[in-house]
């Protein structure tokens, strides 16, 4: 155990990984903060604890189980002559919401706003329609992060 403490490359993943950790938290404060944008004025506060909040636990909860997740290596089925693990599915299908959902956004800033904003049509609930988004797209970073800097 000694040995890991003085071991310069472990030194060097720790921080490496708590710099990217800090980038998402980052990230974490944008995507709210675009989300919490398109809210009616009196629900952007709200909507903003929330998001951080649920952010928050949401980090916690994903490095809880991040080990089980990972270690989804067992082939489920193959697809063109390559075997797909449960990590796979999860990176593929993390990978196809943020491509949807990225052009989602980047359509929706040039259009501009053409129905009423999130919120108006259910009260309250777009409040936690926005923060829900910024929980899965959060989520999503993460996990693809860790399975890239894991090396696995």
């Amino acid at each position: 155990m000694l040995e890991l403490l003085t071991d310069p490359q472990i030194w060097i993943a720790f921080f490496t990984l708590t710099a990217l950790e800090l980038i998402l938290g980052i990230d974490n404060i944008i995507f709210i903060s675009v989300m919490v944008e398109r809210l009616l004025k009196h629900q952007q506060a709200f909507a903003r604890r929330l998001g951080l909040f649920m952010a928050m636990f949401m980090r916690i909860g994903l490095l809880l189980v991040l080990t089980w997740i990972i270690g989804l290596t067992a082939p489920l089925f193959t697809a063109f002559k390559q075997e797909i693990s449960g990590r796979d599915l999860i990176l593929i299908l993390g990978g196809l919401f943020l491509l949807w959902k990225s052009t989602g956004e980047i359509h929706h800033s040039l259009e501009g706003d053409r129905g009423p904003k999130l919120g108006q049509r259910q009260g309250d609930a777009g409040g936690n329609h926005c923060a829900d988004h910024a929980d899965r797209h959060g989520v999503l970073v993460r996990f693809d992060h860790h399975c890239c800097w894991d090396g696995r």
